[in-house]
């Protein structure tokens, strides 16, 4: 089953890439740890999914690349194309002369209409060019106006033309302290309209990421490329092949509409210089995963490890807030991806247990475990989980607040009227997200 990338703005081109260079650097890793065999049909699959073959024999990424200024998207082509082991289509991207000035409502009211068809062109060659099409893969950021209102547009079409294909939202949560000064309002007008048509939006904080490059990368000078390719491993870690296909992910993690929310955690995560001198055994990992996810920890060092599960019949209204941080993380379903050395004897018992879980699903239901010996880049061992759980209610709480106290004094609103986003607009976005924070509350 193949999946097509669509690479919106800076920031989803940009990813975008890396992601494609991490799955062809695990592509061509030998671990000696599966059977040739084994190895052989991985890269078939890894192959299928990601890539199709040119005469060559470079493989070239099933991906569109939109962005409505060319800087990036050449810069992108031309490193993909350098690297000897993969490239873009040079037809398969889509690029304008002038931006969106970090305007959501430029995006999806003036460029998104003009450029339709021919972006949508785009993807439907792309589309053809799959034997067995399983769904669209969507990388973008919320704060600017390319990847967030084109984002969003562009996201719609996909619903309407491809309605029983797959989509996944890969979106960047901005920074707590700002890059953008209207980035809470194009946050929240990206999460309302994708929550219409997605079908799961898998979100990475940049802040969580930030550390895990200073904490855990030892980086120095943390560079937007850094944060960039721990966020490409950790998708790589969950895309690359386990036997199943991108559409059971969606079916075993988001079981109702309301809840479509998806976090990432991996383990272990480390510099490669750190790499060589640490073991790891499957307990230690899988305990540390649980404990990451039960008292919502964005990486494996300074995990709280007095957070308990709640005592069976407590009342909601005891377990979380949005407004305060949830000391316990509530999950509606959760899904870990264990890759490597002696995988299949891991007992993963402890992510079934009824108390990580909502009451109205089955603990059965709601976890599922892939395995596959083969490991991922230079991890003998490695862990993924992803999890559809209440670790997003403070960040979106603080970026509805924010945006809400904006938007009562008028603030820039303009901006986004000229483009034909009215108010009424703002509040239905508003009353929307309100709809989600209070499900993800109540569970």
């Amino acid at each position: 089953m193949s999946i097509v990338t669509v690479q919106l703005g800076q920031c989803g081109n940009q990813i975008g890439h890396e992601v494609f260079n991490a799955i062809c650097s695990d592509f061509h890793s030998t671990h000696g740890l599966c059977s040739k065999k084994e190895n052989e049909s991985y890269q078939e699959a890894c192959k299928e999914r990601f890539f199709s073959e040119e005469k060559t024999g470079v493989p070239v990424a099933r991906a569109v690349l939109v962005d409505m200024e060319p800087k990036v998207i050449s810069q992108t082509v031309s490193m993909a194309a350098r690297s000897g082991c993969w490239k873009y289509d040079h037809q398969s991207h889509f690029c304008q002369k002038q931006g969106s000035g970090n305007n959501w409502a430029n995006g999806y009211s003036v460029h998104g209409p003009r450029h339709k068809d021919a972006i949508m062109n785009l993807v439907q060659k792309e589309a053809e060019k799959c034997d067995r099409l399983s769904g669209f893969f969507t990388v973008m950021s919320m704060a600017g106006g390319t990847g967030s209102g084109m984002g969003a547009f562009v996201t719609q079409c996909l619903r309407d033309a491809f309605p029983a294909s797959f989509i996944l939202n890969q979106v960047v949560w901005p920074y707590g302290t700002g890059e953008v000064i209207v980035q809470n309002y194009n946050s929240v007008l990206t999460l309302s309209h994708l929550y219409q048509s997605s079908d799961a939006l898998l979100v990475h904080e940049n802040d969580a990421i930030h550390k895990i490059c200073a904490q855990l990368m030892n980086i120095k000078q943390i560079s937007f490329r850094d944060v960039n390719r721990v966020i490409a491993h950790q998708l790589g870690s969950v895309f690359q092949p386990t036997h199943t296909s991108e559409r059971d992910l969606m079916d075993s993690l988001v079981p109702h509409p309301e809840f479509k929310m998806l976090g990432l955690r991996n383990i272990p995560q480390m510099s490669e210089n750190s790499l060589a001198y640490s073991t790891f055994t499957w307990p230690g990992l899988i305990k540390h995963l649980r404990q990451m996810l039960i008292a919502h920890a964005k990486m494996e060092e300074g995990i709280n490890w007095q957070v308990r599960p709640p005592l069976p019949g407590l009342p909601v209204s005891q377990k979380c807030s949005p407004s305060r941080a949830p000391h316990f993380n509530t999950s509606v379903a959760n899904l870990a991806i264990l890759r490597g050395k002696d995988v299949q004897s891991v007992d993963v018992g402890g992510f079934r247990d009824a108390a990580l879980y909502t009451s109205w699903l089955n603990p059965q239901d709601a976890f599922n475990v892939w395995k596959t010996p083969r490991a991922f880049n230079k991890y003998e061992k490695s862990a993924a989980l992803v999890s559809n759980s209440q670790f997003l209610l403070k960040p979106l709480d603080d970026i509805v607040g924010k945006a809400w106290n904006m938007f009562a004094s008028k603030a820039y609103v303009h901006q986004y009227t000229k483009f034909g986003i009215e108010e009424e607009d703002f509040l239905d976005c508003f009353t929307a997200l309100e709809q989600v924070l209070s499900s993800y509350a109540s569970l």
